[in-house]
């Protein structure tokens, strides 16, 4: 078992943003990182904010609360990747279909799918990838 720590490095943005990515348990606050979100200033300037909560070379977790009509539009990622709705609801559109998901529905990709995110309300979603 790999029993090293790793930390992220504070930013500008996030100064008291030190924490642990990866070690051989990492405990979420998904609340708490979702009230941290809501408080940062990058919340009040932008219609998105994000946190990486877990990330190995193998998997990363990422927080985003999204303000109502946020969209990450067409991207893709190398693993494959789920997007739980945590709070709220978006839209998902991929290869010519859209899916209305609500609080409680995910969805999982394969790699390479070109998919955008729209919050048809303020909605808060987790992301895990997974590269094998």
């Amino acid at each position: 078992m790999n029993t090293e720590i790793k930390s992220n490095h504070p930013t500008e943005n996030r100064p008291q943003g030190k924490r642990i990515l990866d070690a051989p348990y990492v405990f979420i606050d998904t609340p708490g990182f979702i009230e941290q979100l809501r408080n940062e200033k990058t919340w009040e300037k932008n219609d998105r904010n994000g946190i990486t909560v877990f990330k190995s070379d193998k998997l990363a977790m990422v927080i985003t609360a999204m303000k109502s009509g946020a969209v990450m539009k067409d991207y893709s990622v190398e693993g494959f990747s789920s997007i739980e709705i945590y709070e709220g609801e978006v839209r998902i559109e991929t290869e010519g279909q859209v899916f209305d998901l609500t609080r409680g529905q995910s969805m999982v990709y394969h790699p390479g799918l070109v998919h955008s995110v729209k919050a048809s309300s303020d909605a808060v979603i987790v992301q895990t990838t997974f590269c094998s």
